[in-house]
């Protein structure tokens, strides 16, 4: 430990004693940390981030009574300042993507070795993300994947009309390409508007680029 630096204060919950007690007894022996609290369900944990106020929250995702998953919401819902990372057998893409969409700093697997853990932890009380290398790949397919299954659904007419926004092209122009009346073509670009929840055409492109409406 080097003097003069504050050990960063954790509380460690998981329903698996033999598990929490090596977690803790690595953070503490550390050096560099100090496990305010260690507990076994997800109601204690969050009674525990509460009361002590540490810069990382430590936990298991699966637990009795509040998951960690619910407790990273919690702790989000009430804007507390501590960092919860997340420790989990799962690996599965949809898990993680769910674990960093309720609030979690980081999410590894229960695989990783100790000196990753208390890696994990001091990076989290310094305000950075972590995420194991081999969860990225999947993490970032899964949030493609729920883009494109989030996309307004556009008939074939509506599609067109929104790649000759892209364009630049006039009403009068997509008029011409598409043998329409102009009317008719802004009776599209409005429902268009209605479905992307947009009011005006550099949105519009916008949101389909987000959405690999474009591609």
């Amino acid at each position: 430990m080097t003097y003069g630096q504050p050990r960063v204060r954790v509380v460690v919950g998981d329903d698996h004693p033999v598990y929490r007690d090596g977690i803790v007894s690595a953070l503490n022996g550390s050096g560099r940390v100090e496990v305010v609290a260690a507990v076994g369900d997800g109601r204690s944990a969050l009674e525990a981030i509460r009361e002590h106020l540490p810069a990382v929250a430590l936990l298991d995702y699966r637990m009795p009574e509040l998951d960690g998953l619910e407790v990273a919401h919690a702790v989000a819902r009430d804007e507390l300042a501590t960092r919860v990372l997340l420790l989990s057998a799962s690996t599965e893409s949809d898990v993680v993507y769910r674990a960093v969409q309720e609030g979690a700093a980081g999410y590894l697997s229960k695989e990783s070795d100790r000196d990753d853990i208390i890696a994990a932890v001091m990076a989290c009380a310094k305000g950075e993300n972590v995420l194991h290398p081999e969860l990225v790949t999947g993490l970032a397919s899964e949030v493609r994947l729920r883009a494109r299954s989030e996309e307004p659904l556009l008939s074939a007419r509506e599609r067109q009309v929104l790649q000759m926004i892209a364009q630049g092209l006039s009403v009068p122009d997509m008029a011409k390409e598409l043998y329409l009346a102009p009317t008719t073509v802004k009776t599209h670009i409005r429902r268009l508007y209605e479905k992307l929840g947009v009011s005006d055409r550099g949105a519009a492109v916008a949101k389909a680029m987000r959405t690999h409406m474009l591609e």
